[in-house]
């Protein structure tokens, strides 16, 4: 009787890398609509995860509220997409050691800066917080910000645009990214940078009965991070 394969001889035998993810959530992964390319932080992980393994990649588009749903129907093999390892996702499936760290801040409008100083300043009736919905951006507005006006806005990568026009107040999201789009925008402001409401790490995100993949994952984020080439990526 032939055994079964492991995750790793699989994705050896099929000769592609299926990654998952949601292509909105810039710097960390974004797909160009002209293009159809994914670029950012964990496109290049990903990249460089499937170099390592000798096989091709290919991308699973998938969604915050579908994430999990997803991974565990095994419809690519492991996520990356700026995941946040919390112990709800390792009771459900499996999650790689931390290779970023993260934290829940805000974003606002330069000229609102001095206004939003806690988050008491926003639990205000009269402030519209917007997120993108199912994932913990939408938890932890929803968890800590019961008085605000709460707008779920589908597409992630439109919400600092709506912002910046007066649309929205206040956008939840993690360091990262609101870092990113302070940057590209100059009327964008993340005051409380320095002071994240929540201390994390984003992990890589694969479904339970994959323990081979998850090793080898392990051993590949910590070989990069000792060779220097995670602190390139940032």
């Amino acid at each position: 009787m032939l055994s079964k394969r492991t995750k790793l001889e699989e994705i050896r035998a099929r000769g592609v890398l299926k990654v998952g993810t949601t292509g909105d959530y810039q710097p960390m992964t974004y797909l160009d609509p002209a293009s159809g390319r994914y670029t950012g932080f964990d496109a290049e992980l990903a990249e460089d995860l499937a170099a390592s393994l000798g096989v091709d990649l290919a991308y699973i588009k998938t969604s915050w509220p579908t994430l999990m749903e997803d991974t565990l129907s095994g419809a690519f093999d492991l996520a990356i997409c700026g995941i946040t390892i919390t112990d709800e996702r390792k009771k459900l499936a499996l999650m790689s050691d931390g290779y970023l760290e993260n934290g829940k801040t805000i974003l606002c409008r330069a000229n609102d800066a001095d206004n939003f100083t806690s988050l008491d300043s926003i639990d205000r009736s009269h402030v519209r917080v917007i997120v993108n919905p199912g994932g913990l951006n939408e938890t932890f507005a929803r968890t800590n910000l019961p008085n605000v006006v709460l707008m779920i806005h589908d597409n992630n990568q439109e919400i600092p645009a709506l912002i910046a026009s007066g649309a929205a107040d206040v956008m939840i999201t993690e360091t990262v990214e609101a870092g990113y789009y302070v940057k590209l925008d100059s009327r964008l402001v993340a005051p409380l940078m320095d002071k994240p409401f929540t201390h994390a790490e984003f992990g890589v995100l694969m479904p339970k009965g994959s323990e081979d993949l998850l090793e080898y994952v392990n051993r590949f984020l910590a070989k990069g991070k000792e060779a220097g080439r995670l602190g390139a990526l940032v």
